[in-house]
């Protein structure tokens, strides 16, 4: 992995964690992930038209995404109302790598280095330990566990799908536009159709509030995932997801600032070992 494509990753890291916080910020978790992939697909919509349509190869794909990603917004809203973003975050994003360098050499034909390797582990082993560092109050969260290890492997999943899509595309600012602008409006629609008609009057006027954030944070998500995608026709798919999730990091850091959330030695040490993992991912 270039020095270029490396630090974009951590760019794309940092935008990742500020969108995340914004949406664990507001008082409705599910309405929040909503607007902010409904502004990210309002957004690329006219890009995706002017770019104009990917290859044919690259549909499946963008299909399969799109049907993976609505698991994920659900699993990512529940997670949040049920768990802090300090503990919730670190555990979906820090054990999808895992699974994806697992998968990557049956599904993608990449066999991760013994550096890289090192570099997966010490960043999950990172993030565990961010992610949990309170067990004994995790453990009474069990809505919020649950929601978060289904989302690792949701993730995983989906990270796999995009990394094939992105290659096979063979224009991967296409095929990032084209996911952006179908990806949100579905969870959208299904938000508004499961709280019914009574609810959205109070729904309209909370969005009202929200969209600048939510529009600010819709960038924040296009951006973040388009560098990993571009980064994954540069190098390893399991290297970028991993260096990807460094994002914990900046996720502890504003979870502590903005939203009052503990920190502690435990948390320290984790952050310690993820920058240990990401020494080791670059050397790899």
């Amino acid at each position: 992995m270039s020095l270029g494509v490396f630090a974009a990753v951590l760019l794309g890291a940092l935008l990742h964690a500020s969108w995340n916080a914004l949406v664990k910020s507001g008082s409705d978790q599910t309405l929040d992930t909503a607007l902010v992939h409904t502004a990210m697909s309002l957004i690329a919509l006219p890009l995706a038209l002017y770019v104009g349509l990917p290859e044919r190869a690259a549909w499946p794909y963008i299909t399969t995404s799109l049907v993976i990603h609505i698991g994920y917004y659900i699993a990512l809203a529940g997670a949040y109302r049920y768990g802090e973003l300090s503990m919730t975050y670190p555990i979906m994003r820090g054990f999808a790598p895992l699974l994806v360098a697992l998968a990557s050499t049956s599904v993608i034909g990449e066999s991760p280095s013994a550096a890289a390797w090192a570099g997966i582990l010490g960043i999950t082993v990172g993030v565990a330990l961010v992610g949990l560092a309170h067990p004994g109050e995790a453990l009474h969260h069990g809505k919020a566990l649950a929601f978060a290890f289904a989302n690792a492997g949701i993730i995983a999943t989906y990270t796999l799908v995009d990394g094939l899509g992105v290659r096979a595309s063979g224009e991967p600012l296409r095929y990032v536009l084209w996911l952006f602008a179908v990806d949100g409006l579905p969870f959208a629609l299904l938000v508004l159709w499961r709280r019914g008609a009574a609810a959205r009057p109070a729904m309209w006027a909370y969005a009202k509030q929200r969209l600048p954030l939510a529009a600010a944070g819709g960038l924040a998500s296009a951006a973040s995932y388009a560098i990993a995608l571009w980064a994954m026709t540069r190098a390893p798919v399991a290297s970028v997801a991993a260096l990807r999730e460094t994002s914990v990091l900046f996720a502890a850091v504003l979870s502590t600032l903005l939203l009052k959330e503990r920190f502690g030695l435990q948390r320290a040490m984790g952050t310690a070992v993820i920058v240990g993992g990401v020494v080791a991912l670059r050397l790899g």
